[in-house]
């Protein structure tokens, strides 16, 4: 039997994942749009790494699948990216949370290298995209948006103890 207190740390783990989805998709001038975090990725890794045993590879999949349709993308593009990065969060959380912010910050950025950089092997194939250096400037406002995201979130997680 699933307890109220379970129920409703569901309901805040699903809305933080939807205001991530708005977020991505929210329009932004076309001056900041190289700019803008890779805000449903980091907010994977938040809860592949708060919660590991909740938030996953399913979440990562069926989270990579609704950003393939928001973004036009080839379906399971970003599904595949999603994955490799719970599964990289889910392989190394323990030794992460004990990291202090600066160096999850880091974290946060090789991984979102490692998503930017799958994101990019698979556009070269399909649509003849070139790299520039703006590719990858959602890893760069990332980390430097997670220590503030991080500390939001888990005090988010811990006020409605969620576990």
């Amino acid at each position: 039997m699933i307890s109220i207190k379970q129920d409703q740390g569901n309901g805040i783990i699903i809305g933080s994942f939807v205001l991530a989805i708005i977020l991505t998709a929210w329009p932004l001038p076309d001056w900041a749009t190289n700019w803008r975090p890779a805000w449903v990725p980091i907010f994977l890794i938040y809860w592949c790494m708060a919660i590991p045993d909740r938030v996953g590879i399913g979440v990562a999949w069926f989270l990579g699948l609704l950003l393939d349709v928001i973004h036009s993308n080839i379906l399971g593009q970003n599904a595949l990216g999603m994955v490799v990065i719970a599964y990289i969060t889910l392989n190394s959380y323990h030794r992460m949370r004990v990291f202090p912010l600066a160096q999850q910050a880091v974290l946060v950025f090789a991984y979102l290298l490692i998503y930017e950089l799958i994101m990019y092997v698979i556009s070269i194939y399909t649509v003849n995209r070139y790299l520039d250096l703006t590719y990858w400037m959602p890893a760069v406002t990332s980390m430097f948006l997670w220590p503030w995201l991080f500390v939001l979130l888990r005090d988010l997680r811990r006020k409605y103890n969620i576990t």
